[in-house]
């Protein structure tokens, strides 16, 4: 089993900056290292929408065009750990921030990961 937990969400006017990270805790035999990794948002307008994912490996990367040029995503296999970076905040970034998990293939389809973190609340003022 893999289990996620977020963190680094918090309020910030627009044009700030935060980072996300998401840890991963694994049971005996499993590795997070196997797993392609994606961050997801959600709002009360808009069920999960995909935000930007993170091949196994590092070694590729993918983000929604709303966000291509400011968020960054990176991961630490040796810490279990993924992290988005947040520039340049804009107040539609305002949302629940997910991360998530699979053993299959890296995609923006939500319904395609079954390993799911808790979120954390991003805020930005405008």
């Amino acid at each position: 089993q893999v289990y996620l937990v977020e963190s680094g969400g918090g309020e910030v006017q627009a044009g700030g900056s935060l980072t996300l990270s998401c840890v991963a805790s694994t049971a005996p035999g499993y590795f997070f290292h196997n797993y392609e990794v994606a961050w997801f948002r959600q709002t009360r307008e808009q069920d999960r929408a995909f935000v930007a994912g993170i091949c196994y490996n590092g070694g590729g990367t993918d983000y929604d065009d709303s966000v291509w040029g400011r968020f960054t995503i990176s991961r630490d296999n040796a810490k279990n750990t993924a992290y988005l970076q947040m520039n340049n905040l804009e107040p539609e970034d305002t949302a629940l921030y997910f991360c998530a998990a699979n053993l299959m293939t890296m995609t923006r389809s939500a319904a395609q990961y079954d390993i799911w973190g808790q979120g954390t609340q991003v805020t930005v003022s405008a």
